[in-house]
Formats: C-alpha cells, sequence, structure tokens
C-alpha cells in the first residue's frame, strides 16, 4: 500500500484543527466533484483521495492512529495486539520490543502479519491473515432527505445493512461501515463498506455547507415603506420584518434556519435571504399619475 499524505492531499498542516480540515474538505471536494468533472479519471482518482482524507482526519480516534501507523494505521490494534504476544512469548519489556522495528518500516513487519512470506507466528505454524477487500457504493440522496437523519437498508454481497444516515450528510461525503466488506481469510478481518453520497437539489435553496441561501420578490410598496412578509424556510415558514427604503439585492440572515450541522444534535446553520425589488406592471393611469407626482415632488 504506497503511503498517502492525507493532510497534503487536504493542503492543510499536521496542526490543523478539526475546523480546518471540515472546511479544506468542502473546498476540494467541490472542486473534484465528478458532477464538476464528468469523464475526468483524475479528478475522479483526486476526489476519493480527498475523501479518503476526509474520513481519515475527520475523525479524532483515526487521526491519532494514522499520526503513529502512518499507512498502517488501519492496522494499528493488530499491531498492538502482536506486540503484546510477542512480548509475553519473548518476556521482555514493551520498551525492548519497540526498539527491535524502531526506524523501521511498519509496512514489512504488517505484510508478514497480513499476507507476507514470513507470517505470523502461532503455536509454531505460520498463518498468513490476509485483510478482505474494502467495497464502495454510492448512494443518492435528495435534500430534503439529507435534512433529516434516515435509516436506510442496503444490499450488500446479498446480505442486508441497515444504516443510520445522520441529517447534514454533504453532497460528495463518504463514510466508512466497518467490517460490512469483503471477508478476510485464515481468520484475517472484512475489508469494510464506505459508501459515497450524492445529493440532488430539488429545492428552490441553495446548499453551502450548513447555511443555506435563497432569493425572494419584494414589491417595491414594500420595498419603499417596509413592512412584514412571510418567506418559506427549509422546515415551515417564517415572518420577516422589511425596512423601510430595502434596496434590491439586499441579503438578510435568519439565525439557525439553515441546514443541520453534521453529528451536532440540534446545531444548524443560517438562512439568507437576498431580495429583489419587483418593478410594477400594468400599471393604471392613476398609478400612473401618483408615480409622476412622486417624481416630481423628488426632482
Amino acid at each position: 500500500m504506497d503511503y498517502i499524505d492525507y493532510y497534503q492531499v487536504l493542503g492543510v498542516t499536521k496542526n490543523a484543527s478539526e475546523k480546518d480540515i471540515k472546511k479544506a474538505f468542502r473546498k476540494m471536494a467541490r472542486k473534484y466533484h465528478p458532477d464538476v468533472n464528468p469523464n475526468d479519471a483524475a479528478a475522479e482518482k483526486k476526489f476519493k483521495e480527498v475523501n479518503e482524507a476526509n474520513e481519515v482526519l475527520g475523525d479524532p480516534e483515526k487521526r491519532k492512529k494514522y499520526d503513529q501507523y502512518g499507512k498502517d494505521w488501519m492496522h494499528a490494534e493488530q499491531f498492538e495486539e502482536a506486540k503484546a504476544q510477542q512480548q509475553r512469548s519473548r518476556g521482555s519489556s514493551g520498551q525492548q520490543y519497540t526498539q527491535d522495528f524502531e526506524g523501521g518500516d511498519f509496512s514489512d513487519f504488517f505484510e508478514s502479519m497480513f499476507g507476507g512470506s514470513g507470517g505470523f507466528s502461532t503455536g509454531g505454524r505460520q498463518q498468513a491473515r490476509f485483510r478482505g477487500q474494502d467495497l464502495n457504493a454510492e448512494l443518492r440522496l435528495n435534500l430534503r432527505d439529507a435534512y433529516t437523519t434516515q435509516k436506510q437498508t442496503l444490499t450488500v454481497n446479498g446480505k442486508n445493512i441497515r444504516i443510520t444516515i445522520p441529517a447534514g450528510i454533504e453532497n460528495g461525503q463518504t463514510i466508512k461501515i466497518s467490517g460490512h466488506g469483503g471477508p478476510g481469510r485464515n481468520g484475517g478481518p472484512k475489508g469494510d463498506l464506505y459508501i459515497t453520497f450524492s445529493i440532488d437539489n430539488n429545492t428552490s435553496f441553495k446548499r453551502d455547507g450548513n447555511n443555506l441561501y435563497k432569493t425572494i420578490a419584494l414589491n417595491l410598496y414594500t420595498a419603499v415603506l417596509g413592512g412584514e412578509i412571510t418567506v418559506d424556510t427549509f422546515d415551515g415558514k417564517a415572518k420577516l420584518k422589511v425596512k423601510p427604503e430595502t434596496q434590491s439585492g439586499t441579503t438578510v440572515k435568519l439565525k439557525g434556519k439553515g441546514f443541520p450541522i453534521y453529528k451536532k444534535e440540534g446545531q444548524f446553520g443560517d438562512l439568507f435571504i437576498t431580495y429583489t425589488v419587483q418593478t410594477p406592471s400594468d400599471l393604471s393611469d392613476q398609478e400612473k399619475n401618483l408615480f409622476k407626482q412622486l417624481a416630481s415632488l423628488k426632482n
């Protein structure tokens, strides 16, 4: 397995915060998403690397293992187990064992454990344990489905797997279902199942991360005089006060009326409403005369 520097893939430093990693992932995922780069094999490969990097660095526990074991982070538990067994068989200290492998390539050791020529010794016999193959799948949702937590049943290798999809899942995001990949050999662990989400937006809202954006038409009279209007939010309606002399292009924020924040129960982004002021049409003669009078007053 070739080493991939996940920090480099996302363009962040090793001391990047969880927020920095999430922001970098969104930026890179949008840039290399297959919908933006149709029939581009290089972009598709990069998109998978970006999702893989986010899957590891976006999870504090996995990130800790990755920082310690590099490309062999997925086998960290097996490594620790083998180390403990080796200590017991040698009757030696943990420090001595670590020194045996210090400066070496962990991959050489793991290769012997999980399928190399040396194998892992148990009772004097050589048993090569092979980890099962990882599987990949794509799941399509519409934006309204992604707004609430969903439970779905997938069929993988003839078996039904019931999964919970947290509210706020993002387009292009990949999650891992541990132990639901291909079967291992000789007692090796099963592979994992990676599900990439493709989210279709058939609403009047635009989503960017946890925030939603919507443009609404505002009649000239309300824009000039001010007033109260009712607007659609993603989960209902809300009343808005319009200030007098509101200009076209004015944006207002409805706090907490955006999209659910992934795995943050009860937390939401914001909804941004942009006004476009409509010019009245089909005016009566009386209305035109009133506008003329107004124009003369302004002049």
